[in-house]
């Protein structure tokens, strides 16, 4: 239900800084000037009157530190469950909780995922958007009262819940924990512990300090933590982050392994092969970020991913983004180019791990696939053709330029005070600068510098650097990693467009299947023994390489008749059990 239409506006509290600029959200604001006290400053901070704001939109435009999003909804959502301040974010409605059943939030970032995750796991009280006094727990149930959550918020107000969460930002478990892994594992079920080992193998690191985890390492031993711990109600939020393909599969494995003991499961995630995998139901969460977000209606987990495909849910008549995501257009047929790179049979050698590649070429209009586990060479093989390099055996032929966006993303210390719009002009002006800012959402950032930024900021400044540049090859090292789903598709119709209109190669190693399967037409499939010894094949073609692939991960695929994506069968289906027999990993 809505109710009449008004204005949201959001101050970052962060950027606001009125002592260091000249107030101009104040001295242009047209309310203020007729006398009106529309926006004034509390606290050191702008504070704008939803009440008589006009939504003309002035301050944001004239705001040097971009501080302010002001958005004026036709009508407003009903049931406020939770407002970070005065101009803060809001989140409307909450996830249903169902038993025996693994429920999947899907949306961009900034929109309430986490939020409505904290909140279902007790960490967060809800406000119900009253910010002058504290909200009893009466009358958050009397708002919920007829509604699915209500059963799950009485739990926790009675203090009868039993949680485990598995948060978002697994970094911080580094400053949180001291010791070795091993040494959290005394107050754990013993049996559901040796079962998580089975998926996420601890044993390799179990004797590391917290302090030297990698942050997949840090991830799996999250993941196996939430799992092995005594609860009703379990939430994993982002548990692909930093994980391999394998990883990911595996840790949907021991997710769905809650379900089938009759938990409840709440997985936010933004690899929509893995939410294929886990998800029972899906809940879209939409809206404008760090604005506000609402909360769909929950569906079946096919519904909800082509609901937020389409951009558009039928049922409640939303549309909540302009273009849908096509499977169909992906991309235009281009016919092979010239080779542009060759490469004989190469091999690089280190004290404890050797990689062997067999020959091949790069050609012009390809998009290639880069297919493996970690761990296997792919990152080695990418600085080999870029460069930074050398094989002891073989060489590079050819005087292709290559634009190498590296996996990990470092600001330099002489660069970290340059802003994005300065640091992006010195990197070039090939193709389509606005395109480029636009699909990656970058014009809001042009006047933030470096260091100030996040790591899914960063990654997407990163892409655009590489592709300003002059080159004939584009190389793309986990472009997805920090990445929401809508800023992943963004880069797929970004890089689509690109080869389609410039005749250049893009070369992508990432772990989301549906990223690439969105994009690639070739693959190089990476396989043997992590961390010991890898092999590259030869390329081939996108279908026969996710074949190849799958058979060793034990997942299928099969093609949505609705919205033509590929969708992961669940494992041990009837679907995925036929697959498997025919050796058809991957039917599309």
């Amino acid at each position: 239900m809505l109710t009449e239409g008004k204005r949201i506006a959001v101050v970052d509290k962060k950027k606001c800084n009125p002592d260091s600029c000249s107030q101009e959200c104040i001295r242009f604001c047209p309310k203020v000037r007729s006398g009106d006290e529309a926006i004034k400053i509390e606290d050191g901070k702008a504070v704008i009157n939803e009440e008589i704001c006009v939504g003309c939109g002035i301050c944001v435009k004239k705001c040097p530190k971009k501080a302010i999003k002001i958005v004026n909804l036709s009508a407003e959502p009903e049931n406020e469950v939770h407002r970070y301040g005065k101009n803060g974010f809001r989140l409307y409605g909450l996830p249903n909780i169902k038993k025996e059943s693994v429920i999947g939030l899907l949306g961009p970032n900034g929109v309430g995922k986490s939020t409505a995750v904290k909140i279902l796991a007790g960490v967060l009280k809800p406000n119900l958007g009253i910010l002058d006094r504290e909200v009893e727990w009466n009358e958050i149930l009397e708002r919920f009262k007829g509604k699915e959550v209500f059963n799950h918020l009485k739990a926790i107000a009675d203090g009868k819940l039993k949680v485990s969460y598995k948060m978002q930002e697994v970094e911080a478990i580094r400053s949180h924990l001291k010791g070795r892994v091993k040494d959290y594992f005394d107050n754990l079920d013993k049996d559901a512990l040796a079962e998580g080992k089975k998926y996420l193998p601890l044993e390799r690191f179990e004797s590391k300090k917290i302090t030297e985890l990698s942050g997949g390492e840090l991830q799996m031993f999250a993941i196996t933590v939430a799992f092995s711990k005594d609860a009703d109600v379990y939430f994993f939020d982002e548990p692909s982050a930093y994980l391999d393909v394998k990883q990911r599969i595996n840790a949907a494995k021991l997710i769905r392994r809650l379900k089938e003991k009759g938990k409840s499961v709440v997985v936010v995630e933004h690899d929509l092969t893995i939410m294929d995998l886990v998800a029972d139901y899906i809940h879209i969460l939409y809206g404008v970020p760090q604005v506000y977000g609402i909360t769909s209606g929950i569906y079946s987990a096919r519904r909800g991913i082509n609901n937020y495909l389409d951009g558009y849910i039928k049922e409640e008549n939303v549309r909540f983004r302009d273009e849908k995501i096509d499977f169909r257009q992906k991309g235009k047929e281009i016919e092979e180019g010239n080779k542009i790179l060759e490469y004989s049979e190469l091999k690089k050698t280190y004290p404890s791990f050797t990689l062997n590649v067999e020959a091949g070429d790069v050609k012009e209009n390809e998009i290639v696939a880069i297919l493996g586990e970690n761990a296997l060479g792919k990152t080695t093989f990418a600085r080999i053709l870029a460069g930074e390099i050398k094989p002891e055996e073989g060489e590079i032929k050819g005087e292709a330029k290559i634009a190498y966006k590296p996996q990990y993303i470092i600001v330099k210390e002489d660069i970290k005070d340059v802003p994005v719009s300065l640091f992006l002009a010195k990197c070039g002006n090939n193709w389509d600068k606005k395109r480029i800012l636009r699909y990656l959402e970058l014009e809001n950032l042009l006047e933030r510098k470096l260091s100030e930024l996040s790591g899914g900021e960063l990654q997407r400044v990163a892409i655009a650097a590489t592709l300003l540049r002059e080159a004939e090859i584009y190389l793309f090292d986990e472009p997805s990693a920090y990445l929401d789903v809508e800023q992943r598709l963004g880069f797929g119709k970004l890089i689509n467009r690109f080869v389609e209109e410039t005749a250049k190669t893009c070369m992508i190693i990432d772990h989301d299947l549906l990223l690439l399967t969105y994009l690639a037409r070739k693959s190089l499939v990476f396989s043997g023994i992590p961390s010991k010894e890898g092999h590259c094949s030869k390329k081939m073609d996108f279908a026969k390489g996710m074949n190849n692939f799958l058979s060793n991960l034990g997942i299928t695929f099969r093609r949505d008749e609705e919205s033509f994506r590929p969708r992961a069968n669940k494992i041990g289906s009837q679907k995925d059990s036929e697959q498997k027999r025919a050796g058809k990993y991957f039917i599309i």
